[in-house]
């Protein structure tokens, strides 16, 4: 889960350091890819388990409660964004570049699922309808301190485009927590990606990155809860899927503590353009024992 990773660059050294997921040899990388934050923006434990919260605290802001309220029930607007308001199709040519292969699954079809603090649902982002309040949570200092997307909408709106009209490795989505948008998450394969160069990918290998956008719902244990349960996901719509991987900031202790708890080990560490990583890893194998 990615909130608390500063954004790879191309360039920089590809040393890491020797584990059961990497290769002893070292080398150059130059990383073009969507892997380039993976930590929590808050430490998660049980939610009201005390732990201190690693983000400011901030209040949410006019902007963001409006962006929030206009959202209102995602599950309506989502519905109609696919079906139309009568639940048909919606009209209007097919996109010009056509549709991206499906490389994870079709994420966009997986159901909803429960977790200890609520009912999630991963809803693929779509621009027009979403970008405001993307931007807004990338503009709170606690995410743009490891996301580096503050600004005005185009540097939202062209990180999103680089997925959105890519190759379907990588899937933005929503997370919708009992039927209000929260966090943002993007679902890739690791194995395309170029962290693969850092690791020993395996096929079909999935990464994580996500970002608590709801302020409210950051240094409560909601981040590690979300994240057992979206690993979990991955694993059970992806039967070809043996790791779930996650890269956070080796200086974010408490997002490397909120992966521990949600079931996944600590690799071993890496060095990234722009950070040394911890390379997380939740195995299909060791599902029911961590």
């Amino acid at each position: 889960m990615n909130a608390n990773g500063p954004e790879f660059r191309p360039g920089g050294p590809g040393s890491r350091t020797p584990g059961p997921d990497f290769p002893a040899d070292t080398g150059t990388s130059h990383h073009t890819g969507t892997s380039h934050h993976t930590g929590t923006s808050q430490p998660t434990g049980k939610p009201g388990d005390g732990e201190a919260d690693d983000t400011l605290d901030l209040a949410l802001s006019d902007e963001l409660t409006r962006l929030l309220a206009e959202h209102g029930r995602y599950e309506e607007t989502e519905h109609a964004t696919k079906h139309g308001p009568s639940g048909s199709a919606p009209d209007g040519p097919a996109p010009a570049h056509g549709p991206a292969p499906d490389l994870l699954d079709a994420v966009g079809d997986w159901p909803a699922t429960a977790s200890p603090v609520g009912t999630l649902r991963l809803v693929p982002v779509v621009m027009d309808r979403d970008l405001r309040l993307i931007t807004a949570w990338m503009n709170d200092p606690a995410v743009a301190a490891y996301w580096e997307l503050a600004g005005p909408q185009e540097v939202t709106a062209a990180h999103l485009r680089t997925q959105l009209e890519g190759d379907g490795r990588s899937v933005p989505c929503l997370g919708v927590l009992d039927g209000v948008p929260m966090s943002y998450w993007e679902v890739y394969r690791a194995d395309l990606d170029p962290i693969a160069r850092h690791c020993r990918a395996r096929p079909h290998d999935t990464g994580l990155h996500l970002l608590i956008g709801s302020v409210p719902d950051r240094g409560r244990g909601v981040g590690t809860a979300l994240l057992r349960a979206v690993a979990d996901l991955v694993l059970d719509r992806r039967p070809d899927c043996g790791r779930v991987l996650a890269e956070p900031d080796v200086r974010n202790v408490a997002s490397v503590a909120a992966f521990l708890k949600a079931g996944f080990r600590l690799s071993a560490e890496v060095d990234l353009p722009g950070k040394r990583a911890a390379l997380m890893v939740r195995d299909r194998a060791l599902r029911e024992v961590l």
